[in-house]
Order: C-alpha cells, then structure tokens, then sequence
C-alpha cells in the first residue's frame, strides 16, 4: 500500500468537494437585491475558489506523477483528457463571474448606493449555472477512468 497515493487522493477529493460547494454557494449568493455586505462575501468566497482550483491541479499533478497508476494511466487515458477540459471549461466560466463580482465590490465600496444592474446578475447567475452543469461531468469522467474507461 502506498501512503503517498491515498494521502494525494483524500486531499484531491476533499479539494474538489470544497469547490462543488463554492459554486454552490456562489449560486445560492446570487439572488436579487445585493448588499455590500453579499458583494464583499462574494469577493471572498471568489478568491477560495481560485485557490482551491489551483490547488486542485497542483495536487492532481502529484497524483500523476507519484500515484499508483503511473502518469501513463493518464496521458494515454481520453477519459482523463474529458476531464480536463471540463476542468478547463469550468474554469474559463468562472472569469465573468469572477470580473463581476471584482467590479460590483469596488462600486459598493465607492458609493453605497451602488446596485448591481439586473441584466449584470442574470448573466452572472446564467454562468455560474453553466459552470455547476459542466462541473458535474468531472466526477462522471473520473468515475469512469478510475474503472479502466478511456485507456488506450
């Protein structure tokens, strides 16, 4: 049994987990009328999901080279490639949000009256939305490749 591999494991997991539930929280956060108070918590809760994707992919990079399966499990695995560009493409969603949500709080904090414009939140929400769909592909992929699905 290699420890390393289990431990790079729970983390990766615990990792991925803690980022379902920022877009979940992003998501929940996202309703009409938007305080300064929200806004600031939307910054916040914003820069823990950059942290924790890119910790994500530090850890998942360790898993592959010092993993069990060996990096040619993964390199030569479409499954692992699918999974990545879910990754990606969650990641690529998460940069209007995450514009926004810098703009709106350096608005609030300039002038207290400021309200996030209701076409802004729609779209917004209709990003975060798309990221919590292709964001659920990520464990279908893993799931798969982790049975042997996808190795040439």
């Amino acid at each position: 049994m290699d420890t390393t591999d289990l431990v790079l494991a729970i983390i990766h997991h615990l990792l991925v987990f803690s980022l379902a539930g920022i877009i979940g929280a992003e998501f929940v956060l996202i309703r009409g009328d938007l305080p300064a108070v929200a806004l600031k918590r939307l910054a916040g809760i914003d820069r823990h999901y950059g942290i924790i994707a890119s910790l994500i992919i530090i850890v998942g990079i360790g898993r592959v080279f010092w993993g069990l399966k060996g990096w040619e499990f993964y390199v030569y695995n479409w499954m692992f490639w699918a999974k990545m560009a879910a990754f990606g493409i969650v990641g690529l969603l998460s940069i209007i949000p995450t514009v926004r949500f810098i703009s709106w709080n350096r608005q609030a904090s300039a002038n207290p009256a400021f309200a996030v414009p209701a076409g802004e939140l729609a779209s917004v929400k209709t990003y975060i939305r798309a990221e919590a769909f292709v964001f659920l592909l990520i464990p279908v992929f893993a799931a798969a490749m982790a049975r042997g699905y996808g190795y040439q």
